[in-house]
């Protein structure tokens, strides 16, 4: 692998052996001193042009557990707050010798736009309300997890419904394309007003009514309504929105024997999701957080554990 800026660029062989890695980098986090000299003398600079908690945090302590040295830059924090352009900035920093770019930006396409730029490898960490690969990846690592805990980890044949605000996310799109190749049936749920232009293009089948969906899902996925990106009224009332697509305790008690819930998080309580399913003992969002720093480190891995192209 050169770059990881869209799960869409992952075969199924390549999606598969991430998945594998992190299964057995999965074991370091329970050992009493996390680390491995996978990435001895690689630099990993973390570029967050946009504020982040999980993502963040995981691949900065991905880089650490395999001892790589980790640089973490804000957009406060470097040049382009003085008004340097992105291309100089990444060209900067690409001629001190950095080996990875791990960035995050608010504009769609300004990831791959950087990894153009320089000779090191560069890893989409979200660009605006296109994609966020690696967000895709630990979702599945966690669906797989919950389904060979029921004797079966194959994606193929499985539902998978993704509901909420699809027009503001980055997720939904990888998720639809990473899940499309292993093989699962992805069903988008979503008012009219929240459905992405060209979603009928996706490959995948949309609906706007949830609770004709919910009974038949292997997954369910609960995407965060983005209030700080709406301008104007996508929807009502929250209180209407709860009801028609929010994972309520009704819609919880509806669940198949066996399916479970996940969300990539931050969630608003009460709004998409009620505190009864995030809490659920079939709930695997906590799985997804500590499956973050796994696929992470898998994904570093893939990219700078062997030569250096």
């Amino acid at each position: 692998m050169r770059h990881l800026l869209s799960a869409g660029d992952l075969s199924l062989a390549e999606a598969t052996s991430i998945l594998d890695v992190a299964e057995e980098m999965h074991a370091i986090q329970d050992r009493p001193i996390k680390k491995l000299p996978t990435l001895r003398g690689r630099t990993v600079i973390n570029m967050f042009f946009e504020d982040s908690t999980r993502t963040r945090t995981s691949f900065e302590m991905a880089g650490k557990w395999m001892s790589a040295d980790t640089i973490n830059i804000s957009a406060k924090g470097s040049s382009t707050s003085k008004g340097e352009s992105l291309r100089d900035t990444m060209l900067t920093l690409d001629a001190m010798g950095t080996d990875c770019f791990v960035i995050r930006h608010g504009s769609s396409g300004a990831v791959a736009q950087a990894a153009s730029w320089v000779r090191a490898h560069v890893v989409n960490a979200g660009d605006g309300t296109h994609e966020h690969p690696t967000q895709a990846l630990l979702d599945a690592f966690a669906i797989r997890r919950h389904l060979r805990a029921g004797g079966d980890d194959a994606f193929e044949g499985r539902t998978i419904a993704i509901v909420g605000d699809l027009l503001h996310s980055r997720v939904v799109r990888s998720n639809v394309l990473l899940q499309r190749t292993l093989g699962s049936r992805v069903v988008l749920v979503a008012p009219p007003t929240l459905l992405p232009t060209g979603v009928e293009q996706w490959g995948c089948e949309v609906t706007n009514d949830f609770d004709a969906v919910v009974d038949e899902a292997d997954i369910v996925m609960m995407l965060r309504v983005q209030r700080e990106r709406m301008h104007g009224g996508f929807f009502p009332t929250a209180r209407e929105y709860t009801e028609l697509y929010g994972l309520t305790p009704e819609r919880l008690a509806r669940l198949r024997p066996g399916a479970a819930i996940c969300h990539p998080g931050p969630m608003n309580r009460g709004l998409e999701i009620s505190s009864e399913a995030a809490d659920a003992t079939n709930s695997l969002i906590l799985d997804q957080v500590t499956a973050g720093v796994s696929v992470r480190m898998s994904v570093l891995y893939h990219l700078l554990g062997g030569s250096p192209e």
